[in-house]
């Protein structure tokens, strides 16, 4: 049983900065592919980047490459993202998942375990 908690969001002006946070109870945490998902209002949730479990991979969406950096410290079971260049389109409730095993690393129902969303709100 993994239990994730996401910290970071807020309130920011277009073309600013937010890092995201996601901190993983257990011992294994370097066992999981660790992927960040957002959803807006009265959208699908999405797939916005993903890293492995050694961190020697990490996968984005094209929405948001080169703007917005995925890392991890397994050490201190966290995952981050690094949003820059924020645009009034990246608002929305951001997830952090882990997954076990294999499998696309971009489809949602591959994830076994979601932390509870941090509110991300970028204004014009």
């Amino acid at each position: 049983q993994v239990q994730l908690v996401e910290s970071g969001g807020g309130l920011v002006q277009a073309g600013g900065s937010l890092r995201l946070s996601c901190v993983a109870s257990g011992r294994t945490f370097s066992s999981y592919v660790m992927g960040w998902f957002r959803q807006a209002p009265g959208k699908e949730r999405e797939f916005v980047a993903a890293i492995s479990r050694s961190a020697g991979t990490t996968y984005y969406a094209d929405s948001v490459k080169g703007r917005f950096t995925i890392s991890r410290d397994n050490a201190k079971n966290t995952v981050y993202l690094q949003m820059n260049s924020l645009k009034p389109e990246d608002t929305a409730v951001y997830y952090c998942a882990a997954r076990y095993l294999g499998g696309d690393v971009y489809k949602t129902y591959e994830y076994d375990y979601w932390g509870q969303g941090t509110q991300v709100t970028v204004s014009s």
